[in-house]
């Protein structure tokens, strides 16, 4: 007779495990995910060079164009629309928040500690560059783990 009890408390604890596993390797996957997309972008935002200012002799980053970059770039990576929603069928199920964004030009003294106390990041720059920091949240498949949200942080410097 416990033999009838111990098997489905067994499968019970093995799916709840399964379950969490699951959750775990998607959770890590997302995180990966994220942080690559956010790197893309940073990259992409850097290497928008104000050419009026490079005509000059002087390196520099054009910040409207560099915003713009990052967030397009962003978006095709994340698969997201323009409120940065995700599109549907995507993995995210929630919008993606811009925390902040720094664009950090040839008028700082380089190398330049970028300091952002609120989010617990530093990065020092030795030519112009740009920051960003964002919320990504992850889509829990079960209801194992507990609500899980990142702030995925990047940069990324002028490449010539």
């Amino acid at each position: 007779m416990y033999k009838l009890l111990l098997f489905p408390l067994m499968a019970v604890c093995f799916f709840a495990l399964y379950a969490l596993q699951t959750d775990e390797e998607l959770a890590m996957f997302t995180l990966f995910h994220g942080k690559r997309a956010l790197n893309y972008a940073v990259h992409a935002a850097a290497q928008q060079s104000d050419m009026d200012k490079l005509a000059d002799g002087v390196r520099s980053i054009d910040p409207i164009r560099a915003q713009a970059a990052a967030r397009d770039y962003l978006r095709a990576n994340l698969r997201l629309d323009a409120n940065n929603d995700p599109l549907p069928g995507t993995l995210l199920r929630n919008r993606v928040e811009w925390l902040d964004w720094a664009v950090i030009n040839e008028n700082n003294s380089f190398p330049y500690t970028y300091t952002n106390n609120l989010y617990g990041y530093s990065v020092t720059l030795h030519k112009p560059g740009v920051v960003a920091i964002v919320r990504l949240q992850f889509p829990r498949s079960y209801t194992v783990l507990q609500p899980i949200a990142w702030t995925i942080k990047a940069a990324a410097e002028i490449t010539y």
